[in-house]
């Protein structure tokens, strides 16, 4: 969600933003669907002073979640958000942890059922969680229509105020940060959608997931486990792309850089979630608040590897 030419040369943010200034610390990173200067040192000016950043949860000596890239086989792109990554380590909280575990057993299962039934022949094309695509209300919004599209895939309701969730979420004109900023609720993670979509969805239960710049075939084959297992139970994964240039994009994205936040609410059962399905909050956004917006569809249709690799030194919340 590209943002005005002042924004260029600016933060590293997550879901759609445009890098910010460069003095600015790089404890966090946010989003807006905006072309960013390929020379830009990405920093977030709304990151809070790494002073005040969460505090780790693991001994000093133990990696954090987004640990660097070492597989010898770099992603397209990869090398690009290694120069240009300012957002610094992240972990999971305890209780972060111990859920993501139990989840995963969960996933685990789920995945091995729709292998089964791939196996079988017991197919049924594309299986949705059934999201409420938004199109996003200004060009660094893509994190509150993401929300409230992956809040109605569960709880059905359309037409949720953007405006209240840019407020949740404290979405800037940077976007919305994937890591680093507590908002306003009950223990705050530092993960703001995280936050969000469990208070918004009392149960819920989701936790980050974060990646490296070149994802892993461990890492490709959990987020099919973990998108089965969310829509199986009526739930979408929130999406943290990273598209640079060189690197794979969205359906009608521009190979620019772009930080953008989607709803990934379905999966292929004929392929074993080998291809999912995402809502763009820049589909039917006006090409005066995004010019490349008309090439963008509402929803589509993306190799689940692809988008694994495009959320590269981001990650996704599920």
């Amino acid at each position: 969600m590209p943002a005005t030419p002042a924004l260029l040369r600016a933060a590293v943010l997550t879901a759609a933003a445009l890098l910010t200034t460069a003095t600015a610390t790089a404890a966090t990173a946010t989003a807006s669907a905006v072309p960013v200067s390929p020379a830009a040192s990405p920093r977030s000016v709304s990151a809070p002073e790494p002073d005040t950043a969460p505090e780790p949860d693991t001994a000093p000596d133990t990696a954090p979640d987004n640990a660097p890239d070492t597989a010898p086989d770099a992603a397209p792109g990869a090398a690009y958000k290694a120069a240009h990554d300012t957002l610094g380590p992240q972990r999971l909280t305890p209780a972060q942890r111990e859920q993501a575990a139990a989840k995963q057993v969960k996933a685990e299962a789920s995945y091995a059922k729709a292998l089964g039934l791939r196996t079988v022949g017991l197919l049924a094309g594309y299986k949705l969680s059934g999201g409420i695509q938004q199109p996003q209300q200004t060009s660094y919004w893509c994190g509150p229509a993401m929300l409230v599209a992956a809040q109605s895939a569960h709880d059905e309701v359309g037409g949720r105020s953007q405006q209240d969730a840019a407020t949740l979420l404290k979405t800037n004109t940077s976007g919305t940060a994937w890591y680093g900023i507590d908002i306003n609720v009950p223990s705050p993670t530092g993960y703001p959608v995280a936050d969000a979509l469990n208070s918004r969805l009392p149960g819920a239960g989701y936790v980050p997931n974060a990646l490296p710049y070149t994802p892993t075939a461990a890492d490709k084959t959990a987020f099919k486990q973990h998108i089965t297992h969310d829509t199986d139970n009526d739930y979408a994964i929130a999406g943290n792309a990273w598209e640079v240039p060189g690197g794979p994009h969205l359906v009608g994205h521009p190979n620019i850089e772009i930080f953008h936040w989607v709803a990934v609410d379905g999966y292929n059962t004929d392929t074993a979630a080998g291809e999912v399905d995402y809502l763009d909050p820049v589909g039917g956004v006006s090409t005066g608040v995004i010019s490349w917006a008309g090439s963008v569809p509402k929803s589509a249709h993306i190799s689940s590897d692809t988008l694994t690799t495009i959320m590269g030194g981001r990650g996704y919340v599920w």
